[in-house]
């Protein structure tokens, strides 16, 4: 993104300490997951693609994430029709 300034015509609002705080730790949290993808990028074009043995299914890596995000939540209230994948609970979602 540009450093420039903002042009002198448009007055721009500034955040309360906090909220640059957040804006800023969010940006390094963004900038570090985008590190990361780089890495793995350029992994895969100087050694080639991993062979298929040595990869996780997208959709064990989904069960996965929605289990993460459902304990996060502290409740087993998802939009799937199918029995929840974390094994901690009974219910039909």
């Amino acid at each position: 993104m540009s450093e420039q300034p903002a042009p002198a015509d448009h007055a721009r609002q500034q955040l309360e300490p906090a909220a640059a705080d957040a804006v800023r730790a969010y940006a390094a949290k963004t900038r570090e997951n985008a590190d990361q993808l780089a890495a793995v990028l350029e992994d895969i074009a100087t050694n080639g693609l991993p062979s298929v043995e040595d990869c996780t299914p997208w959709e064990e890596l989904r069960e996965a994430h929605l289990a993460r995000l459902a304990r996060r939540r502290g409740t087993h209230r998802l939009r799937w029709t199918r029995r929840c994948s974390c094994r901690q609970c009974a219910l039909d979602h």
